[in-house]
């Protein structure tokens, strides 16, 4: 039926990427189906591919018996031993070659249809193998389409998918044109693989440097973590065990040129690259620049920070829109709240005044317990006993009396408020 079918096998194989088992059996699948059709479903039947001759064989078998009852199921014992196996014994159930021109036009369609499918199905098994371990990689490839929105890439023998949610805001794309993406996901659909790219995960920066910047691929340099608005701003954190080694400038590149490479591919976000340390103030003064820093004061418990700036850096260090404390804050995982020098200074006056309406307070002891984050009569009514007691010139007696003194003046407050 298929004098060229081994010849076929290979060369579907090598074009398609498949491996030659795979179509064989979907070929022995699709002759079994026309057989069946054929011959009905009730028959014992099977096919098998002979490599010899390149041919599928499909074989109906029937039972040797001294009296046919059912032709289909059954062969006598004196044809079997005629006409197939000269040693055949009653019980034996015995194969016989089935014509397969025989099939008709409908079954071979069906059996067509079988072995499509059967090679798609493999493709895309392949494609999905291909790819499911690539996370995190970049890929590079051509714009295909558009589907509501949505950036069709071509990949070669895939194809992949840049949603909405993960493309670049003002970027725009023509039919043909080059695309490099983070490879984010990919999925085991019932159409085949769902491999879904991305240009707005942070990702896709850090990729971006560990392709330009060869001491982080080498494992010399680590970047931390990386916050981003994709394509207006980003700030990357970096560091090295090598003292020899300035992450910064690593990154940065020679004039630039390493740093610049990454912000052509972002067509222009901008991109800042701090030190990461150890000392999370300093850390965080870091993250907010280019503004400077005047005093940080940190709470472990809420991982919150208030950061002091000189009055002239404030907009600087909080941004436009709050865009660097926000991304400071990304990068960090602090809490970051930015005053101006008068703000504070204000702040602290208001602090030492309320702190003093505390009976025993002085003026000294007010400026003692604001170095230690107890600000505000409220934050002494809420105060750990054990903590306030603990700190130098207060005891336990004392520290209760405050608790308890700063609490009746913080309901004295509210009362007053009520009944104005």
């Amino acid at each position: 039926m298929y004098p060229e079918l081994k010849r076929l096998i290979e060369q579907m194989g090598k074009d398609r990427g498949i491996d030659k088992q795979i179509i064989i059996e979907a070929l022995e699948a699709a002759m079994l189906t026309a057989a069946r059709k054929k011959l009905g479903m009730q028959v014992d039947i099977e096919s098998h591919y002979n490599d010899e001759v390149g041919e599928i064989e499909v074989f109906q078998f029937k039972k040797v018996v001294e009296k046919v009852v059912d032709p289909e199921m059954q062969v006598s014992f004196t044809e079997a031993r005629k006409t197939l196996d000269d040693e055949a014994e009653l019980g034996d159930s015995l194969g016989i070659k089935i014509d397969t021109s025989t099939f008709g036009r409908i079954a071979v369609q069906t059996a067509k249809q079988i072995i499509i499918q059967k090679v798609k199905d493999a493709e895309r098994d392949n494609i999905y193998d291909e790819y499911k371990d690539r996370k995190g990689e970049l890929v590079n490839g051509f714009v295909q389409r558009f589907e509501g929105g949505n950036i069709i890439v071509n990949l070669g023998r895939a194809e992949g998918v840049v949603p909405i949610s993960e493309q670049i805001q003002r970027e725009t794309y023509k039919r043909g044109e080059r695309i490099r993406a983070y490879l984010f996901d990919v999925k085991k659909i019932s159409k085949g693989p769902q491999i879904i790219l991305s240009r707005s995960h942070p990702g896709f920066l850090k990729a971006l440097f560990e392709m330009e910047v060869p001491e982080i691929s080498e494992g010399l340099i680590e970047i931390v973590n990386v916050s981003r608005e994709p394509g207006r701003r980003a700030k990357i954190s970096v560091r090295t065990k090598d003292r020899d080694i300035d992450p910064v400038g690593a990154c940065v590149g020679m004039r630039g040129a390493r740093v610049q490479s990454v912000v052509q591919e972002l067509k222009g976000e901008k991109i800042d690259i701090v030190p990461y340390s150890d000392d999370q103030p300093k850390y965080v003064c870091s993250a907010l620049s280019p503004a400077k820093v005047s005093k940080v004061f940190m709470d472990d418990e809420t991982r919150a920070m208030e950061v002091i700036v000189p009055d002239d850096q404030l907009s600087l260090a909080i941004g436009k829109n709050g865009q660097n404390v926000r991304l400071a804050a990304r990068l960090t995982g602090w809490k970051i709240d930015v005053k101006s020098e008068t703000m504070a200074s204000t702040q602290e006056d208001e602090g030492y005044k309320s702190l003093m309406k505390i009976p025993g307070v002085g003026e000294k002891m007010a400026e003692k317990l604001f170095r230690e984050g107890l600000k505000s009569v409220a934050t002494v009514a809420a105060a750990d006993p054990a903590m306030l007691s603990a700190l130098p010139g207060v005891g336990e007696k004392t520290a209760a009396v405050w608790i308890e003194e700063a609490a009746k003046i913080i309901d004295g407050e509210l009362n007053a408020k009520k009944e104005s």
